[in-house]
């Protein structure tokens, strides 16, 4: 299997798997939603991001792809944290509103992530792409 690739879907899934680890410890369950939740600890996305551009500068270099890969996590990672989260805290006040005058809706926001959530998924994307780089 192509480095890149392999890099890249073993940090997302596994940023995945500690999620999961992680919820069931602290809810000693898990259902199908927590299969594909959003936010929580650690961040797919920045783990998924930086390890893209991280194997790209190992295998590549400084090059096109690689910029771009660069330019690409820092706005993914910049987007986690701060509207994606920002976006989270008003829907958790329209939903308290929504409560309050005993409305009924389908309303579902996701909260975005804590920029710990994104440095955890962050490296732990540049950790694995190291790895994926001097195994294979």
């Amino acid at each position: 299997m192509n480095k890149i690739a392999l890099a890249v879907l073993a940090a997302g899934f596994g940023a995945q798997l500690v999620k999961l680890i992680i919820l069931f410890f602290r809810h000693k369950s898990l259902s199908w939603h927590d299969l594909v939740v959003t936010g929580g600890m650690p961040s797919s996305h920045s783990a998924f991001v930086v390890s893209l551009a991280t194997i790209i500068y190992l295998d590549e270099g400084v090059s096109t792809a690689f910029v771009i890969s660069l330019v690409l996590a820092m706005i993914v990672l910049r987007d986690a944290f701060g509207v994606r989260r920002t976006v989270g805290i008003e829907g958790k006040q329209i939903e308290k509103l929504l409560k309050l005058n005993k409305l009924k809706s389908k309303f579902h926001y996701s909260m975005g992530h804590t920029p710990l959530e994104v440095a955890v998924g962050a490296l732990l994307g540049l950790a694995i792409s190291v790895a994926v780089f001097l195994l294979f």
